[in-house]
């Protein structure tokens, strides 16, 4: 059976290399405690400063190793609340000192930045980052999967910007020097203590925008990609001792009110019926940390009306699209949940919980505790959702446990989760994983998971219901490097809580690539060719569903100009027609063709930035054009804009058919202070034939306290068809109002 020699697979590899993988942890460097009360300024005392330990930053790119081109001055504290962190960040030029944001996690790449990662577990896998800019903007996120994001790796992304926590930065300019002081409450952060000792993993980053320069603490070798910067696995262990996490009970109720208008098509498809929904409701969060490192979070009465829109898709494929998950409350420790499946497939997708085609479900209330318990990592997480539509009311649970086994890379790890309906209607999935790290920068991945079956009922023996998955990879991007993975998905496995793409396929993935980078005097940064090639097969037919293979190149200058160009020879075998709109569609069959897919994006560092998009070939027994122009203009640190134009142009000669659609995006953002910012987004979809637009307004004077208007609206174009109703102004109209207001308790 398949899950016995995946589980035998799986010991022989961790049997077999369990002596040679035993490596001890990196010297650690002691950061020195104050009894003093520190004043929360940008500008340091001399008495705070000298108590403080410096770190020294070395180049990380355009050439690593190098004496960094600005002077930086860096120096780590803490005392019995927080991790305090000074900057002297110094420039020969001053009027080469660049911010262009304000807003709250708007990591603009043509801005300078400062900021630490913050590996707390010292498990080099996981990682919190805190960063700031000269205008004092706050930037937190989490890394997951040690910040790798190759193929069969986390779907969710190695970095999560939608996660937030509560913290402070204090920023200013001086003539030729920008002074940063962090304040982190150690109640902020998730830690384990053993004795009166705590480890963790430091990470320092200095981004200076003017060179295209990245400098680092400690020293990281590029070879591991654009991610390399924040590699907690690359992190230095520093030392701290009778570190305590205060235990605050923060409440965060909420009100809301406002007014939503729908148009809806009556059963008879012969009007629009206007549905009125005045609100006015309320419900709270709450947060209470049981100890340093496990955290209980819950919710009643869970509302999403902050949370940013949806950006408008057109999706060309056979594929259903994945959009991620913005909504707070599903960020704390998010990374714990994830299970990936392979691509963007996971067995616990966020998104099925509060929504049903896109339409937000009330969420009663819930909970989740997620931290650490010994040696494991452990997640737990439950909501009750209210009946919408034909959909029951439903429970859904998830449940996660991981433990870190022979070195400091590699873990063990079990989920579970469950879907129960009121009606009675039931469904269970569980998975297990293991990630290995070899040798060197080798790793091996192994993930077996399985689904009930439309009864509800779990059978062990099932191949149709179960998944498999096998990754050998090497994880770098200077030398050669390669992925190799096998697929298994049966006919039966579509886990309900989690998101799969492919359905009832087994297939293979094979890449390998060879990278460089160059010397001081070379324009160019890096250069990498690839070769990459994938086959998949129906499994209830044997037939094949995809394979193709392509070489490839990417290059990037050291001024910041990029450029990725891939031929692909594409092999397509559709089972059923379908559709790209109601009269062009794609017949079953198969399917040969050659096609390209071009990068080409201008430096990022720049005021006025670009990236151009170009897909051009075949397209099944067609042929394809598809561009993506979008230009940023980051005019100055209180005022951004962004723009974005794709066009595809399918054409089917023999058939007489074709596709052409037009998506044009259009953001603005004001910022006002780092506490206020306004910010608007408009769309058009010709395929919908849909205008769409958001205004959000945020107040947020303080850490827990922030004001919300949000105003959505969707209206039809002038070639949308009323031929068979009455023509309508709008789809849908909302306003929004909310306060949350935390108390600590």
């Amino acid at each position: 059976m398949i899950k016995n020699k995946l589980i035998k697979f799986i010991l022989t590899i961790v049997i077999g290399f369990v002596l040679s993988n035993m490596s001890a942890y990196s010297n650690s460097i002691a950061i020195p405690t104050s009894a003093q009360k520190i004043e929360f300024t940008a500008e340091v005392n001399e008495e705070v400063w000298r108590e403080a330990i410096p770190v020294t930053l070395t180049m990380h790119k355009p050439v690593y190793g190098k004496q960094p081109s600005e002077k930086s001055d860096v120096r780590l504290l803490y005392n019995s609340e927080y991790l305090w962190v000074f900057a002297k960040l110094y420039y020969k030029n001053p009027e080469t000192i660049i911010s262009t944001s304000k807003k709250r996690d708007e990591e603009s790449k043509s801005s300078d930045a400062f900021g630490i990662i913050l590996d707390t577990y010292n498990d080099n896998e996981s990682a919190m980052a805190f960063f700031t800019s000269p205008s004092g903007q706050r930037i937190d996120y989490t890394v997951a999967n040690d910040a790798n994001s190759s193929i069969g790796s986390s779907s969710s992304g190695a970095v999560n910007y939608n996660w937030n926590t509560f913290w402070d930065v204090r920023s200013k300019v001086v003539g030729n020097c920008w002074y940063v002081t962090m304040r982190i409450p150690f109640s902020s952060l998730r830690f384990q203590s053993v004795g009166d000792e705590t480890e963790m993993g430091l990470i320092v980053n200095r981004c200076i925008s003017y060179c295209n320069e990245v400098n680092t603490f400690p020293d990281i070798d590029p070879q591991y990609g654009i991610y390399a910067p924040i590699k907690p696995s690359q992190a230095k262990t520093v030392q701290l001792k009778n570190v305590e996490s205060s235990k605050p009970l923060l409440v965060s109720p909420y009100v809301l009110t406002g007014l939503s208008q729908i148009h809806e098509l009556n059963s008879l498809g012969t009007k629009y019926d206007l549905n009125k929904d005045p609100k006015l409701t309320g419900g709270l969060d709450l947060k209470y940390n049981l100890n340093s490192n496990l955290t209980l979070d819950a919710t009643v009465n869970t509302d999403f009306a902050q949370a940013e829109a949806d950006d408008e898709l057109v999706n060309i494929t056979r594929y259903s699209l994945y959009l991620p998950d913005k909504r707070q409350f599903f960020q704390e420790r998010s990374s714990i949940f994830q299970f990936s499946l392979g691509g963007y497939q996971e067995l616990f997708y966020s998104r099925r919980i509060g929504l049903a085609n896109g339409q937000p479900v009330t969420i009663y209330g819930g909970g989740r505790l997620t931290g650490r318990i010994g040696k494991w990592d452990v997640g737990v997480l439950n909501m009750q959702t209210k009946e919408f539509d034909i959909t029951p009311s439903e429970n859904f649970g998830v449940y996660r446990v991981r433990r870190q086994v022979l070195n400091p890379n590699s873990y063990v790890g079990a989920i579970g989760t469950t879907r129960l309906g009121a009606d009675g209607s039931k469904s269970v999935a569980y998975g297990l994983d293991a990630v290995i790290k070899l040798f060197g920068d080798d790793y091996f991945e192994g993930r077996l998971a399985q689904n009930t079956d439309a009864d509800g009922h779990l059978k062990i023996n099932n191949n149709d219901l179960t998944f498999a998955s096998l990754k050998w990879e090497r994880r770098r991007d200077v030398g050669f490097a390669y992925d190799m993975i096998y697929n298994y998905s049966g006919t039966g496995f579509n886990p309900s809580v989690g998101f799969m793409s492919k359905l009832g396929v087994q297939g293979y993935y094979l890449k390998t690539q060879y990278g460089w980078l160059f010397g001081e005097k070379s324009p160019l940064y890096n250069f990498k060719f690839l070769l990459t090639g994938t086959y998949n097969k129906y499994i209830n037919t044997n037939k094949v569903e995809s394979a193709f293979w392509y070489p490839g190149i990417s290059m990037m200058t050291k001024s910041g100009w990029s450029l990725s160009s891939y031929l692909f020879n594409m092999y397509d075998g559709i089972s059923v027609d379908f559709y790209l709109s109601p009269t062009v569609y794609v017949p079953s069959g198969n399917y040969q063709y050659l096609s390209s897919f071009n990068v080409l994006s201008t430096p990022l560092s720049k005021p006025v930035s670009c990236s151009l998009t170009a897909s051009v070939g075949g397209y099944y027994d067609g042929n394809r054009l598809s561009l993506t122009l979008e230009p940023v203009f980051n005019v100055s640190s209180s005022l951004q804009l962004s723009t974005s134009y794709g066009y595809n142009k399918l054409t089917f000669g023999a058939r007489n058919q074709e596709f052409i659609s037009h998506l044009a995006k259009l953001k603005a953002m004001v910022m006002v202070s780092t506490k206020l910012s306004v910010s608007s987004f408009l769309q058009y979809n010709s395929v919908s034939h849909a205008i769409s637009g958001n205004f959000r307004f945020r107040y947020n004077p303080s850490e827990g306290r922030d004001l919300y208007i949000v105003y959505n609206e969707s209206r039809p174009d002038n070639k949308f068809d009323f031929s068979q109703t009455e023509p309508i102004s709008f789809f849908s109209r909302m306003i929004l109002v909310k306060y949350v207001h935390t108390f600590k308790l």
